[in-house]
């Protein structure tokens, strides 16, 4: 379901249960390949991509979402959406750099999983990120509208909350949210190319990740009620 390859500094995870749907058992998959990233030590970073060239991830499982019993090996129904939302958090504050190589369609919780990555590939060709939820009749949950804020340039958050805009990779790229775009045989070569660059950086694990928490988690500095200027000029108030 899911797969790990380390060449280097850099850990290559590979989604690889079709259309990659979330639910409780592909959560919990990823959450124990997360484990064994992080269980290392010194340079490393992680990308991550799909195995199909078709979908990185197709979102929500919802056949199993609309009938949990009749798809008992993907989990418990009522377990998923803090577990889902606990490891969108992880990967969102993860303490190696991340980037994810999205080799084909991410919607809905696709999307959502690719942008909490600190970086994001695509395909030039085909494919396109999405939230969905619009279109399927669903609301976006808060937490999820918050993480589309801190990761979208504002002059897109609207459109692609709100409107359920479609993004091509070089569109993507264009309004700021992916940072390369190329064919589908050369894409991952590209991020671990990338991602061996960036490792580096987590050699000091609580740095890298503790300024992530500085930035997403609580009482986050992006989120604080005083303006930057206004904190500039009291930064002892803010030391961490």
């Amino acid at each position: 379901m899911i797969d790990l390859d380390r060449q280097g500094d850099v850990f290559t995870m590979t989604l690889n249960a079709g259309e990659n749907r979330w639910n409780t058992t592909f959560v919990r998959a990823i959450d124990e390949v997360l484990s064994e990233v992080e269980a290392s030590t010194g340079p490393a970073a992680l990308v991550t991509t799909s195995a199909s060239e078709k979908f990185f991830s197709n979102g929500l499982d919802l056949d199993w979402v609309q009938d949990p019993d009749a798809h008992p090996a993907a989990g418990d129904r009522a377990a998923f959406g803090p577990e889902f939302m606990g490891l969108m958090s992880r990967i969102m504050t993860f303490p190696v750099p991340t980037i994810c190589a999205v080799n084909g369609h991410a919607f809905g919780a696709g999307f959502m999983s690719a942008l909490c990555h600190d970086l994001r590939f695509m395909r030039a060709d085909r494919g396109f990120m999405c939230a969905n939820e619009m279109q399927i009749g669903l609301s976006i949950p808060s937490p999820e509208l918050a993480l589309f804020k801190h990761k979208l340039p504002a002059s897109v958050f609207f459109e692609t909350v709100q409107l359920a805009k479609r993004w091509t990779g070089p569109a993507a790229q264009t309004a700021g949210f992916v940072e390369q775009v190329g064919d589908v045989e050369g894409l991952l070569g590209m991020a671990q190319a990338r991602a061996a660059q960036l490792a580096p950086l987590a050699a000091n694990r609580e740095n890298y990740g503790g300024q992530k928490q500085r930035l997403f988690g609580e009482n986050a500095a992006i989120n604080d009620v005083h303006g930057a200027a206004y904190m500039l000029a009291n930064s002892d108030k803010y030391s961490h």
